[in-house]
């Protein structure tokens, strides 16, 4: 009695397996923007583990959306300086004036 139990627990265990396994490997297909299209009908260019073919996208989104990283732009910091005042001080005379 308890191998049949065990025999039947086995036989599901083994036929479950398949379905999970299978569920956690699914292939993103993407669109791919193009202005031709040369696909049968119903079907529009899509890229697949970055090969372009015939298909239907599971996703919106373009590969290179998907991969694009949201870095913000870098910003450029302009500091004004003053004019610094210099000194003409000639060796020899009494005072100096700034220009």
């Amino acid at each position: 009695m308890i191998k049949i139990k065990a025999l039947a627990a086995a036989l599901a265990l083994i036929t479950a397996l398949p379905m999970g396994a299978s569920a956690g490997n699914e292939v993103t297909i993407y669109p791919y923007a193009s202005s031709q299209n040369y696909c049968p009908a119903g079907l529009q260019p899509v890229s697949i583990s970055g090969v372009i073919c015939c298909g239907t996208p599971t996703t919106h989104v373009t590969y290179q959306l998907a991969k694009a990283h949201p870095v913000a732009p870098k910003r450029h910091y302009v500091t004004y300086r003053a004019p610094r005042a210099e000194a003409n001080c000639p060796i020899g005379t009494k005072g100096c004036t700034f220009d």
